[in-house]
């Protein structure tokens, strides 16, 4: 698609965008040329982020495959991953997209582990780790989330990050992250510099004062190059323990009980080790995972695909929970938080923002009363903050959200009385 008298700069947006027309998988209809109007917006969204002063020193290339790239020509022939593609240059979740346009998380880099064996490369100490955190993403929010069951609060500080993500290095590169902000600072606004939003429940890096998440993972000089949350930080090496969240959890459960409020509380029992693996197989990929295939796509098969999947899985989820308290029968496990993460933050966000418009969450009344119990749990409710959710998804992508509006809803009252107690149910503890 070609826009008479565009800038420059703008042209490779544009048509990397519109390279061909879009087909509708119902109908295998071509769908119309955008009107001029659309394109001038797509215009207008690359022309602020020029205008935002992140992008000097940027080539009109990087800016266009930041902003609003889609598969190239020689990029039709399948594939798994954007690895080559992003090699060596700073990125985030949305750049991670594979030939056919679906978003595909690249693995966590940091994969070490904490024991309780004393002479271990990572001990189990009290005050010895720091988790960085945020409270709008799901996977650092289980992490804080368990430091909470399990009393460990005095054990393991934690940073909690603003929700809007800010460019890291202005001016050197596109890179757009976390960043650490007192609750007395004045209010921010996005990349773009629309909107202000306050540092409430922000807790800075005291550890090692750093201002971006971006900047812990170069004191490890990391060389991923995705500054992503959680991270779980050693203070006596100066290192990355791990940043990846499944791996975090049975750390936190398992390494400190005996340093923990809450020692015997177990939420990855062994025995039920099997179901667990069996509810992640479909759980993670289809719903946790599923909503971000949603909102990522950059083609409408592979939004459709993902769709498809997680409706199903959704679906699913409502079968399991129609029949028992927990997934996992009568006992509350990890697996449960992991759903929960995912289902508090469908309505108010991915229902709109992601394109999940089938069903909301209020309208399965298992899933929904799920959710009411786990969020009327003090620990859970704790770190489960609706304002920092949907500040970050609606002001962390220029892309997607341009100007950083927040849609006006009234959330639902997750206060009320839940009917799961129609089922037994009960906490694992440790022997």
């Amino acid at each position: 698609m070609r826009v008479r008298g565009a800038n420059s700069l703008l042209t490779p947006i544009v048509t990397a965008t519109y390279r061909q027309p879009a087909v509708s998988l119902r109908t295998a209809t071509k769908v119309p040329t955008p009107p001029p109007a659309f394109a001038l917006c797509l215009l207008s969204v690359a022309s602020l982020v020029r205008r935002s002063g992140a992008a000097k020193g940027v080539s009109r290339r990087n800016l266009a495959s930041v902003s609003m790239s889609s598969p190239s020509k020689k990029q039709k022939t399948g594939g798994d991953s954007t690895k080559a593609e992003v090699k060596g240059a700073v990125r985030d979740c949305l750049a991670e997209v594979n030939e056919r346009g679906e978003f595909k998380r690249v693995d966590a880099q940091w994969r070490r582990w904490i024991t309780e064996e004393p002479d271990a490369e990572f001990p189990a100490e009290a005050g010895r780790y720091h988790l960085y955190s945020a409270n709008a993403c799901p996977w650092a929010n289980r992490c804080h989330c368990i430091i909470k069951m399990k009393g460990l609060e005095d054990v393991i500080s934690v940073s909690v990050a603003h929700p809007t993500w800010q460019f890291s290095k202005k001016g050197v590169d596109t890179h757009a992250g976390w960043i650490f902000k007192d609750p007395k600072d004045p209010p921010v606004p996005n990349q773009l510099g629309f909107g202000a939003f306050d540092c409430e429940g922000c807790i800075p890096d005291f550890v090692n004062n750093c201002t971006f998440v971006r900047d812990v993972y170069e004191l490890a000089k990391d060389t991923g190059k995705k500054y992503s949350v959680p991270v779980l930080w050693d203070k006596k090496k100066q290192t990355i323990v791990s940043n990846e969240s499944s791996e975090i959890v049975l750390m936190l459960n398992k390494c400190f009980n005996k340093f923990a409020k809450n020692p015997t509380l177990d939420l990855f029992p062994e025995r039920l080790t099997k179901e667990m693996d069996e509810l992640n197989d479909f759980i993670y990929p289809n719903i946790n995972n599923g909503v971000y295939k949603c909102g990522f796509a950059k083609t409408q098969e592979a939004y459709e695909e993902a769709y498809n999947q997680l409706f199903e899985s959704l679906e699913k989820a409502e079968a399991i929970l129609s029949k028992q308290r927990y997934l996992c029968g009568d006992t509350f496990t990890g697996m449960d938080l992991k759903l929960y993460m995912t289902l508090v933050r469908f309505d108010p966000v991915y229902v709109v923002y992601f394109k999940c418009y089938g069903k909301r969450i209020e309208e399965y009344p298992n899933l929904w009363n799920f959710v009411k119990e786990l969020y009327q749990m003090p620990s859970v409710q704790a770190i489960t903050n609706m304002k920092h959710i949907k500040t970050h998804y609606f002001t962390s992508h220029p892309t997607l959200n341009a100007c950083a509006v927040i849609p006006a809803r009234k959330d639902a009252d997750m206060t009320t009385r839940h009917d799961r107690d129609r089922f037994p149910g009960k906490m694992e503890t440790a022997a």
